[in-house]
């Protein structure tokens, strides 16, 4: 089951006299990744390499440093750590010793793994979107239930005949949602997934 971070989690080592800094976050978007990599960069280090992964889709930076010793580790590390929606900039200030590839990508790819596994991880669980449209009187009975469910409010938005809402639940309580909205509404709400 993937993890992805309870909240931003830092980390700082020296390895032969440079300075590794580690920020981690969850982000949920590209762009979230973008800004924060832009926010959390140092101009004045020598090197501020990243990587992020959101399901499918990840990237990953060596600035300037060799390729594939930096960014890539750093996904690897992600990966290793069995995370998800997770992005990791690695900020190193050198020292002066050279470390060579190998030293980097145990160096980055090590500080990346070690600052994961200090941080808080919180477990994703997938989660269905679906929609439906009910009557006001029916809706706090049915928000109470969704709470009961683990269900989560994405959107609700309100016209002048009811409540058309949008939730995500898990696929085990799907089935049970679904009965309990048809007993409320008497089997008139038709649920959209």
């Amino acid at each position: 089951m993937p993890y992805t971070l309870a909240n931003l989690s830092q980390l700082t080592e020296e390895i032969k006299k440079s300075r590794f800094i580690v920020n981690a976050a969850p982000i949920i978007n590209a762009q979230q990744a973008a800004e924060f990599i832009d926010n959390i960069s140092d101009p004045n280090a020598t090197h501020n390499c990243w990587a992020w992964k959101i399901g499918q889709q990840y990237r990953f930076n060596d600035d300037g440093e060799p390729t594939s010793t930096a960014g890539r580790p750093i996904l690897s590390a992600i990966e290793g750590q069995d995370c998800d929606q997770v992005v990791v900039v690695v900020t190193r200030y050198f020292g002066g010793i050279k470390l060579g590839t190998g030293g980097l990508i145990r160096a980055y790819g090590g500080s990346a793994s070690h600052c994961l596994q200090q941080a808080e991880l919180i477990e994703l669980i997938a989660r269905i979107s679906l929609q439906f449209h009910c009557y006001y009187n029916e809706w706090p009975i049915i928000e109470n239930r969704l709470k009961d469910l683990n269900a989560i409010i994405e959107q609700q938005d309100f016209d002048a005949e009811g409540v058309k809402a949008t939730i995500a639940i898990t696929q085990d309580n799907l089935p049970t949602l679904k009965k309990s909205i048809s007993d409320i509404t008497r089997g008139r709400v038709v649920i959209e997934i």
